[in-house]
């Protein structure tokens, strides 16, 4: 099998991007965002989607880091339905359900070429950090318009808000790790009795 991975660059007058993507990866992680938060959760999908991931962003973040966060999914998004191309012969699909201490929270996708996120978590405060919890959305939501994936991301329940958002990171890889596995018995074929995703 060609080694499913992916380089993709994207600059705008608000951030320049590069991201580095190897989808049957080890679970290693580089990232160099000026969020450090957020590259802790970056961190947790590398690691829990078993996928080589290396993020560098240079963004205005003396403004604020709405444009890094979201601009990251967007290249993310990018860069995994670059290297999926096609996707024939893969899963299509995946699911995860994460515990951390007190939270829990399911992460459903469909790489259907149908894009949206349908995001259930309610915060009660607004920063982990210096991190602003609503940028979770912002990440999510560009990853899905531009990866062409179905993203369905529930918070079941928690109440440090910390662990919430770790527990959709974590989910996220791990919905994303089953996704994207190659299933022999499709024998390449895509997994849609339309014949195409």
């Amino acid at each position: 099998m060609n080694p499913r991975k992916s380089i993709v660059s994207r600059n705008t007058n608000e951030t320049k991007i590069n991201i580095e993507l190897v989808l049957d990866g080890t679970g290693q992680g580089r990232f160099d965002t000026g969020v450090p938060f957020f590259e802790h959760m970056l961190d947790q999908v590398s690691r829990h989607g078993m996928l080589d991931l290396s993020v560098s962003c240079d963004g205005d973040t003396h403004i604020d880091d709405h444009h890094t966060v979201e601009d990251v999914g967007i290249a993310l998004g990018q860069a995994f339905a670059q290297s999926l191309g096609n996707k024939a012969g893969i899963n299509r699909y995946g699911e995860a359900t994460v515990p951390l201490d007190e939270a829990l929270s399911r992460v459903v996708i469909d790489f259907s070429g149908r894009p949206g996120l349908y995001y259930q978590c309610e915060f009660h405060r607004d920063k982990v950090g210096r991190f602003d919890v609503e940028l979770a959305f912002e990440f999510f939501n560009g990853f899905a318009n531009h990866a062409m994936a179905t993203l369905h991301i529930d918070n079941l329940k928690g109440h440090n808000e910390h662990h919430k958002l770790e527990t959709m990171f974590k989910a996220f890889g791990r919905a994303l790790r089953q996704a994207v596995a190659i299933d022999d018995s499709l024998d390449g074929r895509p997994a849609s009795t339309k014949g195409v995703l």
